[in-house]
């Protein structure tokens, strides 16, 4: 079996000079790749950094691999992690060491990416009827018989525009697919077992299309973890493993796919849909976690540890409780919650601007002009895809590598 990712394209990535394009980064780096900045293990703030920068906790990522894996491992899950969260190859490659089996992605673009970087076992939780889309990947697939990919379809009109562009496209390997069970108020999907029924039976009769399984994302309502929401995750779920129990006869392969979950209800995809089927859960945020959403609402939530982090310097201070700081919305995620302040327990961030943080002092917190304070982030997503380069750090502060993103 091939390597789950090229080493000599990872190993690439260190050789590649650093320079003025990566935010936050010392400038006395420029120059050096990230292999010779990282031999000596620098002290990221004393080398330079200028703020805002983004760092990730190599402790923090360590336990978390360890104890997502343990976790799978012990429901007879397999883990496909959603890499849009990071699109970063050095921290997928982290993921397959830790027993990862595939990698789940949102679009072909980023399919792209971790092909250039030799995966070959690819979940694309989307239905794809881009027809230049279908023409490159079905040549990929033409071209690499190790190359496994499957994505998602729900409707006759995605059949027959799949079917179309990958015969125009002259492809000699069919394109495996999933049918996407939906809920109702939900996202993409077929909203009832007619359909799903209906749509599965159009796929066995496409000579370009091979029915292995059934799909689903359960979060689209949202995070509740209460009761009521969960008892509405749950009964979405039993109607993904009945299509699954329904369509057994028709699938066209031994080894059926059925998949769901992001991170917040893996618990409930794995008791409700493990059985004689390959049962993929698809979590992308468990391995950074995060001091907001995911802190709240994952199923691991006493097991995970905060991995990401952002730095940024107090500028000034125009009212007693207030301090503006070099952190906006070009630097942070902020569609869940603001970023919560390190060290500061009876502080807050009010509002961002998008190069400037308003932190709200209170109880005893004090800071002044030229402060570095290191918030925690909400929905690691959206925080990854504001920064190309980003270090990882020990304990002492000390940078061990330099992770490369590709949004």
């Amino acid at each position: 079996m091939p390597a789950p990712i090229s080493a000599a394209a990872l190993a690439a990535l260190a050789d590649e000079p650093l320079d003025w394009r990566f935010k936050g980064l010392p400038a006395s780096w420029w120059g050096r790749t990230p292999a010779q900045v990282c031999e000596t293990a620098p002290d990221l703030m004393s080398e330079g950094a200028v703020g805002p920068v983004c760092v990730l906790r190599a402790d923090a990522l360590r336990h978390n691999l360890t104890t997502m894996a343990d976790w799978c491992r012990g429901r007879g899950v397999e883990l496909a992690p959603h890499a849009k969260t990071h699109m970063a190859p050095q921290l997928l490659a982290r993921q397959f060491d830790a027993g990862a089996t595939a990698v789940t992605l949102a679009t072909i673009s980023q399919v792209r990416v971790v092909r250039a970087f030799g995966v070959g076992d690819v979940v694309l939780a989307n239905e794809l009827v881009d027809e230049a889309g279908l023409r490159w990947l079905a040549a990929e697939l033409d071209a690499d018989a190790s190359f496994r990919i499957v994505c998602w379809v729900d409707s006759l009109s995605g059949v027959a525009q799949m079917t179309a562009a990958l015969t125009a496209a002259g492809a000699r390997r069919p394109l495996d697919v999933c049918v996407e069970v939906g809920l109702a108020g939900g996202r993409t999907g077929c909203r009832d077992a007619e359909s799903v029924d209906e749509v599965a039976r159009a796929v066995v009769a496409s000579p370009r299309l091979r029915l292995i399984g059934v799909a689903g994302y359960e979060a689209a309502l949202g995070h509740d973890v209460g009761g009521g929401a969960l008892g509405r995750v749950r009964s979405y779920l039993t109607e993904i493993r009945n299509s699954a129990l329904r369509l057994a006869p028709i699938f066209e392969t031994d080894r059926v796919v059925v998949t769901a979950g992001g991170s917040t209800y893996f618990d409930a995809v794995a008791e409700v849909l493990a059985g004689d089927w390959r049962t993929v859960i698809r979590s992308g945020c468990y391995l950074t976690h995060d001091d907001g959403l995911y802190d709240r609402t994952s199923p691991l939530r006493n097991g995970l540890m905060a991995a990401m982090s952002v730095w940024a310097q107090v500028i000034s201070r125009p009212e007693p409780e207030l301090a503006l700081l070099t952190m906006g919305r070009r630097d942070v995620s902020f569609d869940q919650d603001l970023p919560v302040p390190y060290g500061l327990p009876a502080s807050r961030v009010v509002k961002l601007n998008d190069q400037h943080a308003y932190m709200r002092l209170g109880g005893d917190d004090r800071v002044d002009v030229g402060d570095w304070v290191e918030f925690g982030i909400s929905h690691p997503c959206t925080t990854f895809d504001k920064w190309q380069m980003i270090p990882v750090v020990d304990a002492d502060n000390r940078v061990r590598e330099l992770v490369r993103t590709f949004f």
